[in-house]
């Protein structure tokens, strides 16, 4: 019975967790997945963002970053800062409306919702009748002025959002005011645009879809001016002045309307098709700013000619003979211009564009020759190629990092060197207490470097493998080459671009030495490159080398892709990583492991057919080793393979089904002569006496086959420098792990820094370990005679780890899928256990050492695992003794790709894909914490202060 009673409570240790692990999402790192709706405050200077599910998150200087989301997780339609004030408006396509409010609380600013309303017709009235299609926050801040479906226009009292009934615009008004010949009932109906005069808040400008507007006096309540389009309208602008206002239509045009002092009949001043004369898309937004030298600047979106180029998303920019038509790999949800926004001011003086597309955020500097992007400090678009895989580095060596950033400071010369437009807030955050990196591979070959240390995710530095092969594409290629005479004159902006030339150039594993500043890094077909970091350009042949990993085996043929072909020469490189080398797994299947020596010079790697081990010092292959089993037929068919067996499968899973049936028939005795009745009972009893014996502490596992798929997929390597052949002498030494459950370690011969390149490195195998229930390898490690984990290469040596203990008796940690196993060195005797999946009924997905370090006191820290489950759930065990100290829920259990992005930190944070463009953030220590602090301070008001949100996201964002 001493198994049912539960272990005694330790109130110490109890105290202890509390101060050593805590767990929090702290931030959301890239690009908002499906953004539709952009607002800008010119008061504030802060920029929102809604999404498709009902996410709302505002940016200002780096740093500052807020986020809200609503409870309905609907469609964020439109965006409305209210002048002068820290609060907006969101409209839902529920047709919800919901107040926000950014509060301090706890000396940050936090962002609230306040309030919500849905405005309501009288009863039997059609839906359309109360459809919000337009939103104008007046700049009394007392109200809101909501255009509907059926023309009607309702004025909604802050903050309570009570209708007053009695100022509602109603379409009849509308028309008692304009003559009958010129409009009907009709061309009341859908408010496209409401815009408040820039001198007059008095009076307000109506547009309907079908092409009147209507110039509506508050005071009175009547029209004081109406102007007839020709063409559905799309939106409406007011010039600085209010002497006059843009209009742009369905057809592609716009069209500039003066507005006179007294009541007469105003006519069109100019009606202008920038793209025609052909038919055109339709303009759905369009600015019109002043500037000291007398050119406007005249920026709309769309109006391109239909039949050429209507599957372009673009925004045009015309300044005098300037003009430049932007090209967006995705599609445009909206844009705002920031201007001069103090009341006194002549003119508007456009500083930046900023551009809301569906995979990116862009902002052209408008202040700069030629126009040039200005490079993000946020809202990165970490998808711009696919994410294949992630790899982070904790604690930069200053050196490192400087250079690094250097090599990318020479990528960014062509961005503009504008400060972030983009500034409201204060960052109150500590600053980060080290430099983190974390670094992504791409489905298109490269590898990108982020500033990790903070909030913001900061690309440093891209790293592209393509050079070295021979693609499709020429790298020299440059898209944004336009010829002198062509037209439309289009440019292409934006890093979004989701197409690889050759999915074979897929970045796999990376490894990165952050004291050496080796760099390896594998790929899809079955590359591995290996790297130094270099200051300036350089040309240089890459030396090659082939690794057949079934050079014992007989009788296989692979089937899946072939691999990728090399450049031949010399091949000009840009300053940052230079691969030296470059090792060729035959087969060319995906790399599944990959580790870095770089005291020893040494690279390993795996792929579903064995590992082998290459020393990048002399460019020679120390070994390979075969762990395909003779069942692994899958292993040759490679994933990109044309041909996946459909039959192959079922016949394998009736395989599984027979021999399961023939083991328990086997279990039974296999009583032929025996009645059914007999047969049955026996089996009641055997299925009844298991369950006994394993309730409730441990479920049962069903043992894995040798014969099943994938078993020599090699899931880990490892190096370390222990004990394997006997107690008295330590050596380098290789470990491997395989999704069959088994271990393989090989003793290796490393010579002397002064014979290195005169010896080889030689390699023998010492042990094989099969693990009893055949579960995948995911992890192994060893431990020294103080019962910490080995250093990492060249740590003593920068005098930043301790030197391991070479007294005491090590032992060998071995993680698999279901359960974690301590085996005492050199003669590996298990010692201890702990079944995971017997116990919790799950399985090992992730696992690392990570530190935690006390928040009550400085000089208590511990090494302990972190592990990620099939099931979403993050467990920490203690080290050496294996104990569960605590567990805690994650990821959801059906997001399987999320699961399979967590990255772990050295310092009990991690990361993992929340969506393709976005990182979820959250840390396990009470220590080391990294979430956005800001505040948001109200400035001074000026006098006559009427600068209202006139980025007229309505439109853009409906229409989407």
């Amino acid at each position: 019975m001493r198994r049912f009673l539960r272990p005694g409570h330790d109130p110490v240790r109890e105290r202890l967790k509390r101060d050593l692990f805590q767990f929090n999402k702290t931030v959301e790192h890239g690009f908002p997945h499906q953004p539709s709706a952009l607002g800008y405050s010119p008061f504030l200077r802060l920029m929102a963002i809604g999404t498709r599910s009902g996410a709302i998150k505002l940016y200002g200087a780096p740093g500052v970053e807020f986020m809200g989301l609503h409870e309905e997780n609907n469609t964020v339609m439109q965006i409305h800062f209210i002048p002068d004030q820290c609060q907006l408006v969101t409209l839902l396509d529920d047709n919800s409306l919901h107040l926000w409010s950014l509060k301090q609380h706890g000396g940050a600013s936090e962002l609230q919702e306040e309030h919500r309303f849905t405005l309501k017709g009288p009863p039997g009235s059609p839906p359309s009748a109360t459809q919000v299609t337009a939103v104008l926050p007046h700049s009394s801040r007392e109200v809101l002025y909501l255009g509907t479906e059926s023309g009607n226009i309702f004025v909604v009292e802050l903050p309570s959002f009570r209708v007053l009934e009695d100022r509602t615009i109603t379409p009849e008004a509308v028309l008692q005011r304009i003559p009958e010949d010129n409009c009907n009932r009709r061309s009341c109906e859908l408010v496209e645009a409401l815009r408040e005069h820039p001198k007059n808040p008095d009076q307000i400008l109506i547009g309907y879809s079908r092409g009147l507007i209507v110039l509506w006096d508050l005071q009175n309540n009547k029209a004081t001016h109406h102007f007839l389009g020709s063409q559905q309208l799309e939106n409406l602008y007011w010039q600085r002045d209010g002497s006059k206002f843009i209009s742009c239509h369905y057809d592609g045009s716009y069209t500039q309307w003066p507005v006179s002092s007294d009541n007469r009949q105003p006519e069109p001043l100019e009606n202008t098709v920038p793209y025609g004369p052909f038919p055109c898309k339709a303009i759905s937004k369009i600015y019109w700013q002043t500037t000291k030298n007398g050119l406007p600047y005249i920026i709309f979106q769309g109006g391109m000619p239909r039949a050429s180029y209507g599957d372009r998303h673009s925004i045009s920019v015309i300044h005098g003979s300037q003009q430049t038509a932007f090209d967006f790999t995705s599609r445009v949800i909206d844009f705002f211009i920031i201007f001069s926004s103090d009341p006194a001011a002549e003119f508007d003086d456009p500083s930046a564009l900023v551009v809301l597309a569906e995979e990116e955020l862009v902002v052209i500097d408008l202040k700069s020759a030629g126009w040039p992007a200005v490079h993000p400090p946020y809202l990165a678009s970490l998808h711009c190629s696919a994410i294949t895989c992630s790899h982070h580095v904790s604690n930069i060596p200053l050196k490192l990092w400087e250079r690094i950033i250097s090599a990318g400071s020479k990528q960014n010369i062509h961005y503009s060197s504008m400060p972030w437009p983009i500034d409201g807030g204060t960052n109150i955050a500590p600053d980060p207490p080290q430099r983190d990196l974390l670094l992504t591979g791409h489905e298109d070959g490269t590898v990108r470097f982020w500033d990790a240390s903070g909030v913001c995710l900061h690309l440093l530095y891209k790293l592209s493998t393509v050079r070295v092969f021979l693609t499709d594409a020429d790298p020299n290629d440059n898209m944004n080459t336009l010829g002198e005479d062509e037209w439309p004159p289009l440019r292409k902006v934006g890093t979004f671009d989701p197409y690889s030339d050759d999915p074979r150039l897929g970045i796999q594993k990376i490894y990165l030495c952050k004291y050496s500043g080796y760099l390896a890094v594998a790929g899809t077909a079955g590359q591995v490159l290996v790297m130094e970091l270099n200051d300036e350009d350089a040309e240089h042949v890459v030396d090659h080398a082939e690794a057949d990993l079934l050079q014992d085996q007989e009788g296989y043929r692979w089937k899946g892709h072939e691999k990728l072909k090399t450049r031949d020469g010399p091949v000009q490189f840009e300053a940052g990583f230079q691969p030296f080398v470059l090792v060729q797994c035959q087969p060319p299947a995906v790399v599944t492991s990959l580790a870095l020596h770089s005291e020893w010079k040494l690279v390993a790697f795996g792929t579903s057919h064995g590992f082998g081990l290459f020393d990048h010092q002399q460019k020679r292959l120390v070994f390979v080793k075969c762990t395909l089993h003779p069942s692994d037929q899958l292993a040759l068919e490679g994933p990109l393979s044309r041909v996946k067996s459909l039959k192959k499968s079922l016949r394998q899973s009736f395989r599984r089904i027979r021999r399961s049936r023939v083991s328990s028939r086997k279990r039974r005795g296999g009583g032929g002569n025996a009645s059914e009745v007999q047969e049955a009972n026996a089996k009641f009893d055997q299925d009844a006496l298991q369950e006994m014996e394993l309730a409730p502490v441990q479920r049962k596992i069903e043992a894995r086959s040798a014969e099943d798929s994938f078993t020599g997929f090699v899931r880990t390597l490892y190096f370390a420098d222990t004990f394997l052949r006997d107690s008295s002498r330590h050596c380098p030494s290789l470990w491997a792990g395989t999704n069959g459950g088994t271990v393989y370690a090989f003793c290796l011969r490393v010579p002397p820094a002064e014979r290195r390149m005169d010896e080889p490195v030689r390699a023998e195998q010492a042990k094989e370990i099969q693990l009893m229930h055949r579960a995948p390898v995911v992890g192994i490690l060893v431990l020294d005679g103080r019962s910490t984990p080995l250093p990492e290469p060249l740590e003593v040596a920068h005098d930043l780890s301790k030197s391991p203990d070479m007294q005491g008796s090590h032992q060998l940690l071995v993680v698999s899928e279901e359960q974690f196993k301590v085996f005492t060195l050199p003669k590996v005797s298990s010692k201890l256990k702990l079944k995971l999946t017997a116990l919790e009924g799950c399985r090992v997905r992730k696992v690392t050492v990570a530190n935690f370090g006390s928040c009550k006191t400085d000089d208590y820290s511990e090494n302990d695992l972190a592990v990620l489950t099939n099931l979403g759930d993050i467990q920490i065990i203690s080290l050496p003794f294996l104990k569960l100290q605590i567990r805690y829920p994650c990821i959801r259990k059906e997001d399987v790709s999320g699961i399979a992005s967590c990255v772990f930190t050295k310092y009990g944070q991690g990361f993992y894909l929340i969506s393709p463009s976005e990182f979820e953030r959250f840390s396990l220590s009470t220590k080391w914490l990294v979430e956005p602090r800001c505040i948001v301070d109200m400035p001074e008001l000026t006098s006559n202060n009427h600068v209202h949100n006139r980025s007229g996201t309505e439109n853009a964002a409906r229409k989407s």
